[in-house]
């Protein structure tokens, strides 16, 4: 399923620390050959401070103790650097004296610190950097690496609100340009999936910010890989059903710029109404999840590894099947409708028995015949307008944030 990885499109949007625990999950995967993977990691650290790394993977690869000559070069001149900037900032504690030099130290402490790794002294620094810092694009530089940090650490929650105070200010009328706006919230969608995937609420955060008008044509305009992480996200998430049909349409107006198994499942089922379509490509959604850095995440429990994320998702998307046949079916055949959810009968029939008992459907089951037998169910007026005036809640809800934050940002800025 290489053919469906995105980390190649991602890691153009990612600084390249954050691209590092995407190459060890795929070689974890064992999606890509062994010797592509470590060549690909000691590319993308030439471009950090974390030479014994390098040395590290640089041994693995080549199965020798031997390091390239201008790698030990490099270390030594790391650790000269670093211990240079390390006394500065020891004379900036003793002098207890702040200018314009000693902020300046400051900043390029912390940046090396992370360029090393050692992303919690990065992160406090960069906080008391921006404490200090009085230029615009500096600050707004510290903030990104500030983020990185708290993502690398997997602090979800100071991430979370770092991601928030960063969407501020590119939000904001004073950000430098239209282009520059566009690009910065390409980057923050792409950095943000590390913390939603991983926040207990990231699921809804994710949906609130990729459903943003300018961020969705930000998504439409650069990057509509990101769809795939937008769409799984609307499936296992319940409580925001309401959106499914803005995303819908989002995908069949990108279908020709961007497919994958995930978004074709959802054309197939709402769009076109080809259940035997969705059935296969939900054999596909599996493996994609599965072997998706952000997606495939592993919990270990006990002797066995489960992945939540592909059990929540084939269980919805399962329920999204089952839902959508029986709206166009009086009489369903059990045996023909567990094949369409990939189950044995034995499962599909105790599955859907459970699913009539707990969602109060309308409908029963004949044991003699296998069949589930569907109630005509004529829609009620007053529940559509319920869930219309619903749908049009949240999209009022969204108009207001996105007038309103860039507002706040500007008062704050101009304070």
């Amino acid at each position: 399923m290489a053919e469906h990885d995105l980390t190649a499109r991602m890691a153009g949007h990612l600084d390249c620390h954050l691209v590092l625990p995407l190459l060890e999950f795929l070689q974890e995967r064992h999606l890509y050959p062994e010797e592509e993977i470590l060549e690909a990691k000691i590319r993308l650290l030439r471009g950090t401070n974390m030479v014994d790394y390098a040395m590290d993977i640089h041994k693995s690869r080549y199965g020798t103790d031997d390091v390239p000559e201008d790698m030990v070069k490099r270390r030594t001149e790391v650790v000269s650097r670093l211990t240079s900037l390390g006394e500065a900032i020891d004379n900036i504690h003793q002098n207890q004296q702040i200018g314009p030099d000693q902020i300046e130290t400051l900043y390029q402490y912390a940046k090396f610190q992370f360029d090393c790794g050692n992303y919690s002294f990065a992160a406090q620094y960069l906080h008391q950097y921006r404490a200090l810092c009085t230029n615009i694009e500096r600050s707004l530089s510290a903030l990104w690496g500030k983020l990185a940090a708290e993502i690398l650490m997997q602090n979800w929650d100071v991430a979370l609100e770092e991601l928030n105070r960063l969407k501020e200010i590119i939000d904001s009328k004073n950000f430098s340009s239209p282009l520059n706006q566009l690009q910065n919230r390409i980057w923050l969608m792409h950095w943000s999936i590390f913390i939603f995937y991983n926040h207990e609420n990231g699921r809804n955060g994710i949906i609130d910010l990729f459903f943003q008008e300018r961020y969705l044509n930000a998504i439409q305009t650069n990057a509509p890989h990101l769809l795939r992480y937008l769409a799984t996200a609307v499936v296992v998430n319940k409580r925001r059903r309401n959106m499914l049909k803005e995303l819908i349409k989002v995908i069949q107006q990108e279908q020709h710029s961007y497919k994958d198994p995930i978004t074709e499942f959802l054309e197939c089922l709402f769009v076109n109404y080809d259940f035997d379509g969705a059935q296969q490509k939900l054999i596909e959604c599996e493996e994609v999840i599965l072997n998706d850095p952000f997606l495939g995440k592993r919990i270990e429990e006990g002797n066995s590894i489960t992945v939540p994320l592909r059990d929540e998702f084939l269980e919805n998307a399962r329920l999204f099947i089952f839902e959508t046949y029986c709206r166009i079916h009086r009489s369903i055949d059990i045996s023909m409708l567990s094949q369409k959810l990939n189950m044995r009968y034995d499962e599909g029939e105790l599955w859907i028995m459970n699913l009539v008992r707990n969602s109060k459907l309308d409908a029963k089951i004949d044991s003699v015949s296998g069949t589930l037998i569907m109630t005509t169910n004529h829609v009620n007026i007053h529940e559509q307008f319920i869930e219309s005036l619903k749908n049009l809640n949240m999209r009022t809800s969204m108009l207001a944030k996105n007038i309103v934050e860039p507002a706040q940002a500007t008062q704050q800025a101009t304070r």
